[in-house]
C-alpha cells in the first residue's frame, strides 16, 4: 500500500501530528510531507521523532518537538515553536493515545485516569488551543483517532472503549461549533491496525483467554470479512483526504476502517 496524493494536496498547510511516534502518527507524518504540508511531529520518544524525520521524503519541511501532552506546559511549549518554526497550524492530528486497561472487577483508579488523562483530556485540552488559533483565519481541519471501541464496547475492553466513545462524542459536539468557523472535526475509527499497539492487544486478548498470539491474532482475522488487519498507511491515507479540500464537506464524521468487521 502507497501513499495516494499529489505533492500539492496539502501545499500551504501546517500540519500538526501528535502521537507521531506510534504506527498511525508515524505514517501520517509521512503521508503529509508527501502531499506537500508543513509538518510538527511530536511525541515522548526523541529518538524515535529523529527517526521518522529522516525518513520523511523532504525532512526540511519537518519540525519536531519532544512533549509530554499531559503537560499544560508542555502543551503550551510546542504550539508555541510550532507556530515560530511553521506559522499557524491548519491542520491537527490527535493520533497520541495508548491501549491498556482488563476487566472490570480488576481496572485500578490509576489504569483508568492514565487512559483518560492521555486519550480523552489531554486531546480536548489541546484542541482548544490549536482551534482558538485556528478561529483567527477562520480556516482549519482537525482530525481524531478514535477507534471501532469507541462505537461499540467489546469483552475486557472497558477503559480503553469508554476513552475512545468520549472522543467520538467529543468530535460531533465539537463539529457543531467548528463548522460555524469554516473548521471541520472528524474522527478515524479504526478496527485491528497493524502497528505495535494493535498487536499488543492481539496478545492481550489472547492472554484472558489463554491463548498464544498467533491463534488470536488467526480468530481476529478470522473475525474480518477482508481477512487482514488494516495498514497504518491505508489510516493515514483516510486522514491525509479529511484534512484536504477535497473533504470540504465531510464534518463531524466518525469514519471506520474495519475491513468489513462492523457488518459483523
Amino acid at each position: 500500500m502507497s501513499f495516494l496524493f499529489h505533492e500539492s494536496t496539502l501545499k500551504d498547510q501546517h500540519v500538526l501530528i501528535t502521537g507521531a511516534t506510534g504506527g498511525i502518527g508515524y505514517e501520517t507524518a509521512k503521508a503529509a510531507v508527501q502531499a506537500g504540508a508543513r509538518v510538527t511531529i511530536t511525541g515522548r520518544n526523541e529518538e524515535k521523532l529523529n527517526e521518522l524525520k529522516a525518513d520523511c521524503q523532504d525532512p526540511d519541511r519537518v519540525f519536531l518537538y519532544k512533549a509530554d501532552l499531559t503537560s499544560t506546559e508542555d502543551r503550551e511549549q510546542l504550539l508555541s515553536a510550532a507556530r515560530d518554526q511553521h506559522g499557524p497550524i491548519t491542520g491537527l492530528v490527535n493520533s497520541a493515545g495508548i491501549g491498556g486497561g482488563d476487566m472490570v472487577e480488576k481496572l485500578s483508579e490509576d489504569d483508568l485516569r492514565k487512559i483518560m488523562e492521555l486519550n480523552y483530556f489531554s486531546l480536548v485540552q489541546l484542541s482548544q488551543v490549536v482551534y482558538n488559533q485556528m478561529k483567527g483565519v477562520e480556516k482549519g481541519a482537525i482530525v481524531n483517532i478514535s477507534s471501532l471501541s469507541g462505537l461499540r464496547g467489546t469483552h475486557g475492553n472497558s477503559a480503553y472503549s469508554a476513552s475512545k466513545f468520549a472522543v467520538t462524542g467529543f468530535t460531533q459536539a465539537f463539529a457543531h461549533e467548528a463548522i460555524e468557523h469554516h473548521i471541520r472535526v472528524n474522527a478515524i475509527c479504526p478496527g485491528y491496525v497493524d502497528t505495535e499497539m494493535g498487536r499488543n492487544a492481539i496478545q492481550s486478548k489472547g492472554e484472558r483467554e489463554g491463548r498464544s498470539y498467533e491463534k488470536q491474532l488467526e480468530i481476529a482475522k478470522d473475525s474480518i470479512p477482508s481477512g487482514r488487519l488494516t495498514s497504518p498507511v491505508e489510516v493515514a491515507n483516510t486522514i491525509v483526504y479529511l484534512l484536504s479540500d477535497a473533504a470540504e464537506n465531510i464534518v463531524g464524521e466518525s469514519v471506520k476502517i474495519s475491513g468489513g468487521s462492523v457488518m459483523r
